[in-house]
């Protein structure tokens, strides 16, 4: 029988067995997660070189912790695959982003070990110190809670609000923090700026201890002399230990410790889980590390093409197609900021996903990337927009929904022409349920003042972009992950609430809300020789063309309504909104979108296929509609 390729990860049936690896097993175990990984890149677009840096780590507590038992939060969850392959994944690990296959982010369906689906930074704190508190309150406690959580993660809102509980609660917890310097760009902000201090302290870890002991040891003789002397300690502590923003919210802080490290690792680990109360430990690791071209590259190889390994350095597979939205919206994006300074571009830590790293060096006074802080981005564009400026947020419509409340009480509510640009609307793909961007037709459009569109055609884009700057309420536009359909004639101006037909017909109509129209059009020509389909490019959700709706219904036997969203409060819904309002017979129109439920990862046309939303499906739908209404005529 043949040795498999990486011995030490096929006999792992679950983590149990690292903690009797010797130290020469465990770096031997590392080396083969590093190969599986490069192996994976040669097959499929994966999360890379967060991963590649985090294998130490994830080995090391996994040595000190039993995660069947205990507890532990991956955050963000795309640096999750060396656990997967140390928890029984390894012989499943090749399916990973793929339909019916391993999830690329933790799911609790796949495994004990994983208690969260976490495809958005920075809830891990909350959620551990939540954890703590109720296993505490069912008699628990003799659990050990750990969220590991990335520097690039860290500034998010919601971790001070946790951070700022665990001190008040003082409840056991582990809080590893995992600093590469790197977001999926790198990181920005007060913050980073702060790690960075402290990275690069001289006085190492030991070195700290043994000061704050002596420290302790200092006579203090009368009131006003203690005083002085303890402020003196407290001012020398803070001087020489470290981590005093952390202190002084009651969370100990250890570190920083080298995160490549498996038995320094191990040790503090084994330390920390000891301390009473909330802890921090501060973990240095490199992103990328293992394979020179991604730790030289983190930016790149952070989710890069697929590629093959040759000598040492990666040759990425060509790829066809038309450009995709997201590049048009960047072209869209520099000129608008070209035709006027006051116009600026707001991103969330996604500047290499939104592609804007050309706009960032062209316009460095003109763009912001704020970090993964994306209610900030939101009340901060209103600020500028009530100062006279005209931002243009940029952000994925999954992660535009983190920014709820500003949309509604700093946006919208004042009325402000903030611009929101919804990059990854519809469905992602291998990313999954955390990732897809299927709500924000309905989060959206029920806003007071907020117009919603959609542009069919790559050249509708910037068209969108530019009448948008010009409105005086705010504006959303939404585009997926996706190549861009070229428009073959002169494409019509952008007018407020007006659709937009495409090709006419008598028989029936498909009504395609934004990047839909590509199939609608193409079912239209399948059914060439059946029916005369007409097909509209609706633009706007919101102002809806009521005329358009009105037309619709009068015109042929039925009316599809096409979205990459899903149907509960979606583009469809506001069709029949509008119907109902003007009193027009719905009993003709189907709502094509994606369901009530949650769609799993897979290749976005698979998805596509199976939720009735491909050209094929799209025209058997039709066939069947006007069949049904052939049938209901008395």
């Amino acid at each position: 029988m043949n040795e498999p390729k990486h011995p030490n990860l096929a006999s792992l049936e679950d983590a149990t067995a690292l903690r009797e690896f010797s130290q020469d097993q465990l770096k031997a175990t590392a080396l083969e997660i590093r190969d599986v990984l490069c192996n994976l890149l040669a097959t499929r677009t994966a999360h890379f070189a967060s991963n590649l840096g985090v294998v130490e780590l994830c080995l090391a507590l996994h040595c000190e912790f039993d995660f069947r038992k205990d507890r532990l939060i991956w955050d963000t969850g795309h640096q999750i695959y060396p656990h997967k392959l140390v928890t029984g994944r390894y012989s499943q690990f090749p399916t990973i982003r793929t339909q019916g296959g391993l999830m690329g982010y933790p799911n609790p369906h796949e495994s004990e070990y994983d208690l969260f689906m976490t495809g958005h930074a920075g809830c891990s704190v909350s959620t551990a110190v939540g954890l703590r508190s109720g296993d505490l309150m069912v008699g628990q406690g003799d659990r050990h809670t750990v969220a590991v959580i990335g520097d690039g993660a860290f500034p998010s809102g919601i971790v001070f609000e946790a951070l700022n509980n665990a001190g008040e609660l003082k409840d056991d917890l582990t809080i590893v923090l995992n600093d590469n310097k790197m977001s999926i760009c790198p990181r920005v902000g007060a913050v980073a700026g702060y790690l960075d201090r402290l990275r690069s302290n001289p006085y190492y870890t030991g070195l700290k201890t043994e000061v704050g002991k002596l420290l302790e040891q200092i006579p203090m003789f009368g009131d006003p002399a203690e005083r002085f002397l303890a402020q003196m300690k407290e001012g020398v502590k803070a001087g020489l230990l470290g981590g005093m923003l952390f202190e002084e919210l009651n969370i100990r802080y250890v570190g920083p410790i080298d995160g490549h490290d498996i038995t320094l690792l191990r040790k503090y680990l084994a330390m920390v889980r000891e301390m009473k109360g909330p802890v921090l430990l501060h973990v240095v690791t490199e992103k990328g590390h293992g394979y020179k071209p991604a730790a030289a590259d983190p930016v790149f190889f952070h989710t890069p093409p697929a590629f093959e390994d040759q000598d040492g350095k990666p040759v990425t597979r060509s790829s066809d197609g038309l450009p995709a939205f997201t590049v048009h919206a960047r072209d869209a994006i520099g000129e608008a900021l070209a035709a006027d300074e006051k116009v600026s571009v707001i991103t969330a830590a996604m500047c290499q996903g939104n592609k804007l790293e050309p706009i960032r060096e062209k316009f460095p006074n003109q763009f912001f990337d704020v970090g993964i802080c994306e209610s900030h981005a939101v009340a901060f564009a209103a600020g500028q927009c009530k100062a006279g400026a005209r931002p243009i947020v940029d952000i994925y419509s999954t992660f535009l929904q983190r920014s709820y409340d500003q949309i509604f009480q700093e946006v919208c509510l004042q009325d402000l022409p903030v611009v929101f640009m919804l990059d990854r609307a519809g469905l992602t793909g291998p990313d999954g349920p955390t990732h897809h961007g299927v709500y924000d037709i309905g989060y959206m459009r029920l806003f007071p003042n907020l117009v919603v569109m959609a542009p069919g055609y790559a050249e509708e884009l910037g068209m969108m972009l530019r009448f948008a700057l010009k409105q005086d309420h705010p504006c959303s536009i939404r585009y997926p992950k996706a190549s861009a359909m070229k428009c073959s004639r002169s494409v019509p101006a952008i007018e407020l609430g007006k659709s937009e037909v495409v090709r006419p017909g008598e028989d029936g109509t498909i009504v395609a809300f934004g990047a839909m129209l590509e199939n609608a059009l193409a079912a239209a020509e399948l059914l060439e020789q059946e029916l005369d389909v007409e097909v509209v490019n609706a633009r706007f959700a919101k102002p809806i063309d009521a005329a358009m709706v009105r037309r619709s219904i009068t015109n042929g036997r039925f009316v599809l309504t096409l979205e990459e969203n899903t149907v509960v409060g979606g583009f469809g819904a506001a069709f029949l909104e509008s119907a109902v309002a003007q009193r027009l017979d719905t009993r003709g129109v189907q709502v094509l979108g994606l369901p009530d439920t949650f769609v799993e990862h897979g290749d976005r046309n698979d998805l596509l296929q199976q939720n009735g939303l491909s050209p094929k499906a799209i025209a058997q739908r039709c066939r069947e509609a006007a069949l049904a209404s052939e049938a209901a005529v008395p």
